[in-house]
Order: C-alpha cells, then structure tokens, then sequence
C-alpha cells in the first residue's frame, strides 16, 4: 500500500477521504503520461505518486470546474515540469548523433547518461492500449526527448491528449499564443527526428508479431546466427543501451552477436516473450559460468516488426527493469 493510501485509511483527513475513489482509476494513464514526459520508468513511478499526494493536498480546493482526469493531469504535468528543470533529456544510442558502429569495435559502456527506459504495457489502461499504442511506442517517446520540456508538455497534451489550445495554456500557465507557438516548434521537431508515418509496424497481438516474435526467439535459444540475421530487414537497426554504440543491417547485427554474446552454445539463452511500448518484445535470461546453471536476467528486447521482418531492435541491459515488468528472479 502506497503512503498516500495508507494515511488516507488512517484516516487523518476524512475530507479527502473519497480522494482515492476518484482518483485511482487514472493512475496508470497518469504513469503513461509522465513516462512520455520523461522517457523514464522509474521516474514515472515516482511521479505519480508525488502527483496523488499534490492532488490529495488540495483536493478540499477542487471546485470541480474540470473533470478529475484533467485535473490529475494537469497537476501531473507541472510536476513532471518542475521535475525535468536542469536534467538531461534520456536519449537512445542512435541519439546520440553519432554514425553507426562497426561490430568489432569495442563497447563503450556510457553510465553516465541517463538513458530511455521502456514501459511495461501492463502499465497501460487496457481499455485505452489500442488508441495509446502510438503514443508510447519507444521511437515516439524517444523523438520527444528532442524536444523542451515546455514542447513536450504542450505537444504530449494538445496530440495525445487531445485537449483545445485554452485549456493547455490554463494548464502549463502561459497564453494561447505560446502554446500555438510551441506546438508549430514541436511539431516541426518531431518531424525531423521521429518514426516515419510510413512505418508498417505490427502490434503485438497479431499474429504476424507473434509469430516473427517466436521464430526470433527461437533463433536466440538454438544460437542460430544465420536464421537470426535472416529476420532483419535490411536497414535494421539493433541498439543496447548503456552501451553507445549502434548497428545497421542483418549482417553487422549478426557480428556483434557473435563478437560479444556470452552464450556459447544452445539452451544458453532462455526468452520469455512480452510486450513493451505497445510492441512485441522479449526478456533474455542468460546461464553464465558463475550462476550455477541458472538462466539470469540479462536483456530486455523491445522490437519492431512490420511485413519485410524486424527493422528496429533496443535490448535493454539495465536487469533493474525485470522486477518493474513482473519477470522471474531467475529461470
């Protein structure tokens, strides 16, 4: 039970005391909401819940001339705001505005930056997944770390969230003119650095995803390279962070594999299939030396998969990130 909750079963404060009734039903779409503004996980989490305390402070003050929703959510929005002043945006290696790397450099272990997380969809309103999809894909979430934290706030609200231009600038405390201004911004930025409108992507649950999705673990489980390769297209792109460096193409994917995966042999590597950012994904579980012949935390692999194969892969090596999507300790 959250502290929030906790006190208000105490009941220290019977005035807000049907807070919780309101409001708990939009807590994941807040998360949602504060993981686009940050591009962080953690982060969201913890946002959220300084959200409901904001919330439950004031709650005796809300007159009621908005919705609930909108109310959580303009409060959750300035304390992103308030959150992101002075921080570094979180970025993926292919942000970084370096050119791709050769599968037998080195890896450069960044620590330092503090880099795109991806989203659990079970942090995801069910009832809403197929319509936030797009807005929580990790391309989508990455390309609005270009942008201010102001353009973020005011771009997540007016294309996400739908809400009219007046109601933004009551929310983030500026006029309708800025608010147009910073959207024109935005958007343009977007446009520069975002997934393309073209892209044919699959969503988890057909059966193109899953079946490409088995075939690919599958692939990693027999330690079957070429059949792995295969399954790119030919402008792949494969990225892990905290390391730097990222990979076109089938072929270089397949050298970095080979170069500096620690399995040696099939059965090495154990894949439970998921879902993250409304797209097919995978968390890899490796037996090393040390771990007894138990299969331990190792990647989490967000996916985009479309007719031609799988153009884009981010295997994850933060294992902190198990515990958030519910996985096992081990295998």
């Amino acid at each position: 039970m959250s502290v929030l909750a906790h006190n208000l079963d105490d009941g220290l404060d019977p005035s807000r005391g049907d807070f919780l009734a309101q409001a708990e039903p939009y807590r994941r779409e807040l998360l949602a909401h504060c993981y686009r503004m940050t591009g962080s996980l953690h982060d969201a989490e913890d946002l959220v819940q300084e959200t409901f305390l904001r919330a439950w402070k004031s709650y005796d003050r809300f007159e009621g001339k908005s919705s609930v929703r909108t109310w959580l959510h303009r409060i959750a929005t300035n304390t992103c705001l308030t959150s992101l002043e002075g921080r570094q945006r979180r970025p993926l290696p292919t942000g970084l505005g370096a050119p791709s790397s050769q599968p037998t450099d080195e890896l450069v272990e960044r620590a330092e930056v503090p880099w795109l997380e991806p989203l659990p969809d079970s942090a995801t309103d069910p009832s809403e997944i197929v319509g936030s999809r797009e807005s929580v894909r990790l391309a989508f979430v990455a390309a609005l770390q270009h942008l201010s934290p102001r353009q973020r706030a005011v771009l997540v609200l007016r294309d996400v969230l739908q809400w009219k231009a007046a109601e933004v600038a009551e929310a983030v405390g500026t006029s309708v003119a800025a608010v147009n201004s910073l959207l024109q911004r935005a958007r343009a930025q977007l446009d520069a650095v975002g997934p393309s409108q073209d892209d044919q992507l699959s969503t988890p649950d057909s059966a193109e995803a899953r079946d490409q999705l088995d075939r690919y673990i599958s692939a990693f489980e027999d330690y079957d390279i070429e059949r792995l390769v295969e399954m790119f297209t030919a402008e792949a792109v494969w990225e892990m962070p905290p390391f730097d460096g990222w990979y076109r193409g089938g072929p270089a994917i397949g050298a970095l594999i080979h170069h500096n995966c620690p399995a040696e042999k099939a059965d090495d590597m154990r894949l439970l299939p998921l879902t993250a950012n409304g797209q097919p994904a995978a968390a890899m579980y490796m037996r090393l030396p040390e771990t007894n012949g138990r299969h331990v935390p190792f990647q989490l692999h967000v996916l985009d998969i479309g007719p031609a194969g799988i153009s884009h892969v981010v295997a994850f090596l933060d294992t902190s990130l198990f515990a958030k999507f519910g996985l096992p300790e081990f295998l």
